[in-house]
């Protein structure tokens, strides 16, 4: 159990966030050893060679299922000028992807960069190029070209690996759920203080980790994706998708969690949730959630660390509400498509 709360902790948390926590439950069990039930329990939490023998899934069994026994389905990526992170994106799926266990297919809608080109040098990744920059174009193209199911819809900055991939088509494959999504992680490294703040107080709403929406994946079922004929001209498919649900119809997955990387800057921020209200309000009127929004903002307050994390939640979201349309646009965070300080994309 001790080692369990370690490895819950690492799904979806930071290395440092992980760290932190690894120390305190070691703590926890130096203060606890000399009693008879705690006895090889601190041994066992620092040796982390002697986790595999212990109930529970290890890091291989959970993020590199056997190939032969990988649940069948397909996977759709949109992808617009995406040629800075497409490769890392389909790296980790590459291998089922080229023993023809799962369908991937990369939707290029008016790419004027090299992502085409990336994707197929992947064996087993079936490309589209389309002339015009539409996401929603994208995704009929690729439901149009797949051939399995279920599917999952993801973006191509997303971080996904066969594990989670395995889980939520295995979910969907089940029946027991129409539609459903895997947790999701926001690397924060390299982000703005004021971004990081955001997203420490969005983690902690319920309404953001319930719902289809928000994490840039999402999967239906054969029977899901029958309610409803092509994804309509609307900005967020996800929250389009979400509400053709009821709640016990779709599910967010205790699977090793999606990777998102937050945008950079203020400012990037800032023009993400111009999108994300726009969509919001496309699709239940200029009022949307807020006054239910404000108050899960208000609940997650437990001290003047969180309080301030949420007043800088509220400033984005303030902030978010002024934006102004741009008709047409592919709209996406540019920030995390750029080097940092010289390195990779986030």
């Amino acid at each position: 159990m001790a080692v369990n709360r370690v490895r819950y902790i690492r799904k979806y948390h930071s290395r440092a966030y992980s760290a932190v926590f690894h120390g305190a439950v070691a703590f926890s069990e130096l203060l606890r050893c000399w009693k008879p039930d705690r006895r090889g329990v601190l041994h066992t939490v620092l040796n982390e060679g002697r986790w595999s023998e212990l109930p529970g899934p290890s890091p291989e069994v959970s993020s590199t299922p056997d190939a032969g026994r990988f649940p069948h389905g397909s996977v759709i990526i949109p992808a617009h000028n995406e040629a800075a992170v497409i490769a890392r994106t389909l790296m980790p799926l590459a291998t089922l992807a080229a023993a023809g266990q799962l369908e991937v297919i990369v939707a290029c809608n008016g790419c004027t960069d090299e992502t085409a080109s990336i994707a197929r040098g992947f064996d087993g990744v079936t490309v589209l190029e389309l002339p015009q920059p539409s996401k929603i174009a994208a995704l009929n193209a690729g439901d149009a070209a797949a051939s399995h199911w279920p599917r999952l819809y993801v973006d191509a900055d997303v971080q996904i690996g066969p594990g989670t991939v395995g889980g939520v088509l295995s979910a969907l494959a089940s029946g027991h759920v129409l539609a459903a999504r895997p947790a999701v992680r926001f690397d924060l490294q390299g982000t703005h203080h004021l971004v990081r703040s955001y997203y420490r107080t969005r983690m902690l709403l319920p309404t953001t980790r319930s719902g289809l929406w928000g994490g840039g994946v999402y999967g239906l079922s054969r029977e899901g994706r029958q309610r409803f004929q092509q994804f309509p001209d609307l900005i967020a498919d996800d929250l389009f998708v979400d509400r053709l649900f009821e709640p016990e119809e779709k599910a967010v997955l205790d699977v090793p969690p999606a990777v998102v990387c937050p945008p950079r800057t203020p400012k990037d921020q800032v023009a993400v949730l111009h999108r994300v209200y726009r969509g919001n309000a496309e699709q239940h009127g200029r009022h949307g959630t807020a006054s239910h929004t404000l108050s899960e903002v208000a609940r997650s307050i437990r001290g003047p660390l969180s309080a301030g994390n949420a007043l800088v939640y509220v400033g984005f979201a303030l902030a978010g509400r002024r934006g102004k349309a741009r008709p047409g646009a592919w709209e996406r965070d540019a920030s995390t498509r750029q080097p940092a300080n010289g390195g990779d994309p986030c």
